[in-house]
């Protein structure tokens, strides 16, 4: 890949709605995420010659890239007992039933079987997720926004 290509791709991904893009040809990979967290990097064996465009896509990515630093250990986040509504399908999750609306769901509002809690976008269709238990919202586990995957839990529900 050329580098002139590769600034257009970055323009691109970078005025996109998307927040993950990875491309892979041959022996060339590029990942690119939008998100705070960033997925694990594997390692490349060192008897495996490094090709050339890898050397550019570093040039290219490293001034946007945030500096690694060094942190204390985290304490371990609780884990509050529940019952988790997963989602049904691969998707964009949208806890708002449009961006000027307010959340379906909050943590600390009732929820009936049958009421719907999100919305998963999959190949441009709006898919209502509704509860399949009925009690309080005590945890939202995605973000607005976010890419979900099959039976990723989405919400923790206190039943009852």
């Amino acid at each position: 890949m050329e580098l002139n290509e590769l600034k257009d791709l970055l323009s691109l991904f970078d005025q996109s709605t998307l927040t993950e893009f990875n491309l892979k040809d041959g022996n060339f990979e590029l990942y690119l995420s939008k998100n705070n967290v960033a997925r694990a990097q594997t390692a490349v064996p060192a008897a495996q010659p490094a090709p050339v465009q890898q050397s550019q896509v570093i040039e290219a990515v490293q001034p946007a890239a945030a500096p690694v630093q060094a942190t204390p250990a985290q304490p371990v986040p609780e884990v509050i007992a529940g019952t988790e509504i997963v989602s049904p399908l691969v998707g964009v999750t949208y806890l708002k039933p449009s961006p000027d609306k307010p959340n379906f769901k909050q943590v600390g509002d009732r929820v009936q079987k049958g009421d719907v809690v999100c919305i998963v976008e999959a190949m441009k269709v709006m898919n209502e997720i509704t509860s399949d238990i009925s009690g309080e919202i005590v945890e939202v586990l995605v973000e607005n926004e976010q890419v979900v995957e099959f039976n990723q839990p989405l919400f923790r529900v206190k039943e009852g």
